[in-house]
């Protein structure tokens, strides 16, 4: 295997002027709607073994043609093998890995610093979330081993983000829009305490969405049955130029494991914002080729989502969080105002239609048993304007509640249509050969093919019809991604020509356009790795995430001194954080010290289930730990 091709931060100057949306794909087909939306890239499980999303793995044929058609609009796609590896399973993510170079993949989304290890092609390296990316120094040392993009945390606040982008000259990537892990990315063992199932294998059984109770540990209730650790959607919508004046160049969509009409109409939605500040600031392009034009007016608010909030962007506040359920409620649209035996009649400014699905909270919620009996829904079978008919009414449904509309048959049917085109501008130009005629298509971005023709040239009789009749034949690329910007005759004088012979000059025109763009796409390169660079800290403990000896070699040769396994090796025993947030339960309850002088930091234990877990404060970070025993540990001496 041949030594990759290097090339250095300093090159990348002129690069940091282009702002990429990064859309989730579930598999190929997902990817390719994406870009269609308007996605400048896209991010893949490339293996369910190695991507953070294990049940949204896909072969490595699926993504050769994903990143086939992703270049054809100079898009990327970026292949997530972001999980932590065990010694035995690197031989075949070093295999995997240039089997998806060979298929055209333009960077690997990586958490397990053992990959830097390996026999690597010369694929980009981004660094995954997973990773914990905070401070400045973290992020400048990724750069100086070879990460070419680092994905930043999400809890990063605005003040936070400038700072890390005056260390490091990668490009920054940050999440926008979808769920939200309660926990710093990396930093937790929840699901592998309790269920065997890693979040840093890809398995997060996401036991923080369940309902708990919040107690002092002297037993004062303080919230029961509540989804105290699920937090609303990410929704960045208002605070995309500041973050672009923070530094952020790539704007990511989660969501990998969404159904299509969420990628559509998310993708759909950032697009045109994002799209909207490039037209009042033209210091700022697309990273990618082509403009979409959408067939629906997108609405992140009509796919699901548990609600917005933009988190800790612009600093603390109290709407992070949703305690009612982790599900996707829904807009509100309207209230319940009577009740008939197959009927409701509502109060709502709202269209409804048949197929439409509505969900309320019954009057006792807060006491329901089960999470599932917290939020009821049901199916309007036929809407006649705001009298709903229902085939079976829900006996807690009561006159007066709210009703949320969590699936909208209109606007889904919309999604399940082609609902975007991508196209790109082109100049044409017909002119005369020795022994026939040359079309010259350029696109907008200056890549250029010519076709030529051998053909009796016959002067017209009628020579304002006969180039009118030319450019008409000329442009007519409706069912191609290109349209004419411009067509020029630039011939000797008007030729008759029939209309199969310029129909047959434009296709093979737009056919040599179309492969001269994909040659002339070019794959990013690797940054050089400083084996000089030091690791910001010497020690690390179990939240290091370290499963393997070339991950334990990398961090050794780039002077850690201390190194313990990961917790995934079972070797933590004793009572120790499971998980870190910056989500505080305190100051929910408005019980923070910092905000209600002279209130008592009493420590605090969530229930959950038949299990207690201790809530320790550092109130100095603004951060709340989750303690707990590895139940896994404890299992095994049982047995």
């Amino acid at each position: 295997m041949s030594q990759p091709e290097i090339y250095t931060p300093e090159n990348l100057s002129h690069v940091h002027n282009r702002l990429e949306l990064l859309a989730p794909a579930k598999n190929a087909d997902y990817g390719i709607e994406a870009i269609r939306h308007g996605a400048d890239a896209v991010y893949i499980g490339g293996g369910p073994a190695f991507g953070a999303r294990a049940t949204a793995g896909n072969s490595v044929e699926d993504i050769a043609r994903l990143c086939t058609y992703a270049h054809q609009y100079h898009a990327q796609v970026f292949v997530a093998l972001n999980t932590i590896l065990m010694d035995n399973e690197l031989a075949d993510a070093e295999k995997l890995i240039w089997q998806l170079y060979e298929a055209g993949a333009d960077a690997l989304i990586v958490q397990d610093m053992g990959v830097l290890q390996l026999n690597l092609p010369p694929i980009a390296l981004h660094a995954s979330t997973q990773m914990d990316n905070r401070s400045p120094e973290k992020v400048a040392f990724l750069e100086q081993v070879g990460f070419s993009q680092v994905v930043l945390a999400r809890e990063l606040g605005l003040s936070q983000i400038r700072d890390v982008a005056a260390h490091t000259n990668m490009q920054l990537e940050f999440f926008i829009h979808g769920a939200l892990c309660v926990a710093y990315s990396g930093l937790c063992n929840l699901s592998h305490s309790f269920s065997n199932r890693s979040a840093n294998r890809g398995e997060c059984s996401q036991m923080c969405r369940l309902p708990g109770n919040l107690k002092t540990r002297q037993g004062d209730v303080l919230a029961q049955n509540e989804h105290l650790l699920s937090l609303k959607d990410n929704n960045q919508t208002e605070n995309l130029e500041a973050l672009i004046d923070a530094g952020i160049r790539s704007f990511k969509i989660e969501g990998r494991l969404k159904d299509l009409s969420y990628v559509k109409n998310v993708t759909a939605h950032y697009r045109q914002k994002l799209d909207a500040i490039m037209a009042r600031r033209p210091e700022f392009k697309a990273s990618s080729h082509g403009r979409c034009e959408h067939s629906f007016i997108p609405d992140p608010e009509k796919t699901f989502n548990r609600g917005s909030t933009d988190y800790f962007v612009n600093e603390r506040s109290q709407g992070i969080k949703d305690f009612r359920s982790p599900k996707y409620i829904g807009e509100e649209v309207g209230k319940v105002v009577s009740i008939g035996k197959d009927f409701i009649q509502v109060s709502s400014n709202h269209e409804f239609n048949n197929g439409d699905g509505l969900a309320f909270f019954p009057a006792n919620f807060a006491m329901a048993k089960q999470s599932d009996d917290k939020l009821q829904g049901l199916r309007v079978n036929r809407a006649e304007g705001l009298k709903l008919h229902i085939l079976q009414v829900p006996k807690d449904l009561k006159v007066g509640m709210t009703l949320y509309r969590n699936h909208n048959q209109a606007f889904e049917a919309l999604l399940s249509k082609e609902s975007s085109k991508r196209i790109i501008g082109v100049d044409l130009r017909l002119s005369d050969t020795q022994d026939g005629l040359a079309l010259t298509l350029t696109d907008i971005y200056g890549l250029s093919a010519t076709v030529s023709l051998t053909v009796e040239k016959t002067p017209a009789t009628d020579v304002d019809k006969t180039l009118q009749n030319t450019r008409t034949q000329l442009g007519k690329l409706g069912s191609t991604d290109f349209v004419a910007r411009s067509i020029s005759i630039d011939t000797a004088q008007a030729w008759f020509l029939p209309a199969s012979v310029l129909n047959g000059l434009r296709r093979d025109g737009v056919a040599a356009l179309e492969a001269a763009r994909i040659q002339g796409y070019v794959r990013p390169l690797p940054w050089k790795h400083n084996q000089d660079a030091v690791y910001p800290v010497k020690h690390l403990s179990y939240l290091g995430n370290v499963a393997n000896e070339k991950a334990k070699d990398f961090y050794q040769r780039h002077g850690v001194i201390e190194i313990q396994d990961t917790y995934e090796k079972n070797g933590v025993t004793e009572d120790v954080p499971l998980m870190i947030t910056k989500h505080c339960l305190r100051f929910n309850f408005n019980l923070c010290p910092k905000e209600v002088p002279g209130i008592k930091a009493d420590p605090m234990v969530l229930e959950i289930g038949n299990d207690v877990l201790k809530l320790v404060f550092d109130c100095p970070k603004c951060e709340m730990m989750v303690v707990g025993e590895n139940r896994q540990v404890r299992g095994q001496k049982h047995l």
